[in-house]
């Protein structure tokens, strides 16, 4: 009888243990299962991490290099579009340019005088008027007529570019005239600073007559048409 008590008393304490190690395993499943859950967050946090540094990645390079770009070529375009163009474009005026007067031999004409203009140091500028105002002395008499030889229009002047008209100071014959020592010479009619130039020699002056401006010399013989 006492050999069954033990008997059965050992099977109880093997049924406790048991119960009590299903209880204990089934208490760490939750852990095991969080264990087991534990390795995806990292993969989830590496992935939502990779999302994050790619646009972040993307914005300081796109934001940053495409403005400052943008700005190193306007500032590019505003450098030279605000760089030193002073006379550029503009139209000559009798005080921008510096002229020479010089005697040439003609068969034809009988001589006449050759004036080169060329713009002053700095100076850009255009002869938009094909014929410069010429005249010896202040007298109606005195003031030359164009021929319409000759013309390009406009003649830009600047550095050594240069233009030429011709005058032909006696178109009559006989020795009637006036004698002068200088020409005076303006782009326009109404150039409030026209130059005075003092001549090679002394002119017998009557009708005298002048050409368009040219960049060619053989265009400024000056002929009655």
């Amino acid at each position: 009888m006492r050999s069954r008590l033990a008997a059965r008393s050992t099977r109880l304490v093997l049924a406790a243990a048991a119960v009590t190690a299903l209880a204990a395993t089934t208490a760490c499943e939750p852990e095991d299962s969080a264990d087991a859950g534990s390795p995806a967050a990292p993969s989830s946090a590496s992935s939502g991490g990779g999302g994050s540094e790619t646009p972040s990645g993307d914005s300081p390079s796109t934001g940053a290099s495409t403005p400052a770009g943008g700005s190193d070529d306007k500032g590019d375009k505003g450098d030279s579009g605000s760089g030193d163009k002073s006379g550029y474009g503009q139209s000559c005026g009798t005080n921008d340019l510096d002229f020479t007067v010089a005697w040439k031999s003609d068969p034809d004409v009988d001589g006449y005088y050759q004036i080169t203009a060329k713009a002053k140091s700095g100076i850009t500028c255009y002869l938009d008027v094909n014929t410069p105002s010429v005249s010896f002395g202040s007298g109606r008499d005195g003031v030359a007529s164009p021929v319409g030889q000759g013309g390009e229009d406009p003649i830009k002047l600047t550095g050594s570019a240069v233009a030429y008209t011709g005058v032909d100071a006696k178109t009559t014959d006989g020795d009637a005239g006036t004698q002068f020592e200088n020409i005076i010479i303006a782009v326009t009619e109404d150039d409030p600073d026209p130059a005075e130039l003092e001549l090679p020699d002394t002119a017998t002056v009557d009708k005298p007559i002048v050409t368009n401006w040219s960049t060619q010399r053989n265009e400024t013989v000056p002929r009655i048409i």
